[in-house]
């Protein structure tokens, strides 16, 4: 686990709504990323990767494993470089297999001059994937990070094997920032069979977010990951008690930029003509008052430009993935990566670049 870091800003100019004016603001901006399985090509004894070995069902071959890599920086360099000119300071992922993959990834040409720093916990998931932070150092100090293990079980109580959930916590410009990375269960199955498990994941989300609470008053939260569910599910809606609409918020609900995206069609993945809106940013209320001293919610997104899409065919407009089934398509993840900006007001006498 990597923890160096140090402090750095940017600066930039923006006009923002609540303050009616045009005003210099520090901004930090925020991904998540499902990297559609980033394993390496060796064949790890304890987890279920044969497939994804040269002589797998999948030939992942080094090659391909170095295209990966390659692809997946380029689109972490470039997901917030249209408004900070440069990656994101924190970047949420899953799928990935283990910290070789992780430290291959933030010392790839494109990225390693970024000086991320990796925390990471190996999740018991039956398929070898977890979840992953990284982070600038520049930006964020990590002061405390914990695995969380979700705890599932069939009716005939056989554990069905899946991601932890990860908690950090850190300072972001001196401002105490918890973060919550999840993966929660698929829908293998079906979407009605498979839910009991999501709201499951989510009540533990939500024991995490009342322990912070109640350790930490008034804490600053961010989840984000892929849910496998869409904003209006009752995952997110009934158990987190998230909302969509800034006049709807009260002391326990939760904030979801993403909302509103979905309302608008927007998705993160397509499956059978549908698109799904299951990669999201939750927040706590706090990121959404007036800015005083501390960061706030500036906007939120879906990372979708014409490189990471399948141009042609019956599935235009789709993620270009890497694997359409066992067949390699040398594409990116079958998932976009969504993004999070944060804002505070700079302080006139120190905005210089």
């Amino acid at each position: 686990m990597a923890m160096r870091y140090f402090f750095g800003l940017i600066l930039f100019t923006i006009f923002y709504s609540n303050a009616q004016k045009n005003s210099t603001y520090h901004v930090r901006a925020i991904a998540f990323y499902n990297v559609e399985n980033l394993f390496d090509i060796t064949n790890d004894t304890l987890i279920f990767d044969d497939e994804r070995t040269p002589e797998g069902t999948y030939r992942w071959t080094n090659t391909r494993y170095k295209k990966k890599i390659g692809a997946i920086s380029r689109v972490i360099a470039n997901i917030s470089s249209s408004v900070t000119s440069t990656s994101p300071d924190l970047i949420g992922l899953c799928e990935v297999e283990n910290f070789k993959v992780l430290n291959d990834l933030i010392n790839a040409p494109l990225l390693i001059k970024k000086d991320y720093g990796i925390i990471h916990f190996n999740s018991p998931d039956s398929r070898g994937i977890d979840v992953a932070l990284l982070y600038k150092k520049a930006a964020y100090h990590p002061t405390s990070f914990k695995s969380h293990r979700l705890l599932l079980f069939d009716d005939d109580y056989n554990r069905n094997y899946t991601r932890d959930q990860l908690v950090v916590g850190g300072y972001l410009d001196g401002e105490k920032v918890y973060l919550i990375i999840i993966h929660w269960p698929s829908r293998r199955g079906g979407e009605a069979f498979s839910q009991p498990l999501r709201k499951k994941a989510a009540s533990l989300t939500k024991r995490i977010i009342d322990s912070l609470n109640n350790q930490h008053f008034n804490s600053k939260i961010i989840v984000m990951g892929d849910f496998n569910d869409d904003p209006k599910n009752a995952s997110l809606k009934k158990v987190l008690r998230t909302k969509g609409q800034l006049d709807h918020l009260d002391s326990i609900s939760l904030f979801n930029p993403m909302e509103n995206l979905f309302k608008k069609g927007i998705g993160s993945l397509a499956y059978r003509d549908k698109w799904n809106l299951f990669d999201q940013f939750l927040l706590t209320p706090n990121f959404i008052s007036e800015m005083k001293n501390g960061y706030t919610f500036w906007k939120a997104g879906v990372y979708n430009p014409l490189y990471l899409q399948i141009q042609n065919g019956r599935y235009k407009g789709y993620p270009l993935r890497t694997y359409g089934g066992t067949t390699y398509q040398g594409g990116y993840s079958d998932h976009f990566p969504v993004y999070l900006y944060v804002i505070k007001k700079a302080d006139p006498g120190n905005s210089k670049k």
